[in-house]
């Protein structure tokens, strides 16, 4: 089960070779539980729905520095 709250980021790994991971801020919090998902703002500032499946996606919760300083 994929926990995640307003203001996590996400990161989705691309399936296809050659094609950079999908990021963005997940700005609502749908349901919970055994049917989690989210909406999210993508960096691109498209906005979808979001059902994250084991292994599918990261959250980087809000406030937590990634990357060099």
């Amino acid at each position: 089960m994929t926990q995640g709250n307003v203001g996590d980021r996400v990161i989705v790994e691309s399936e296809r070779t050659g094609r950079s991971a999908r990021e963005g801020e997940i700005i609502e919090v749908l349901a919970t539980g055994e049917l989690t998902h989210f909406r999210v703002r993508w960096n691109d500032g498209h906005e979808s729905t979001v059902f994250p499946g084991p292994g599918t996606i990261s959250i980087i919760p809000k406030g937590t520095r990634v990357g060099l300083p």
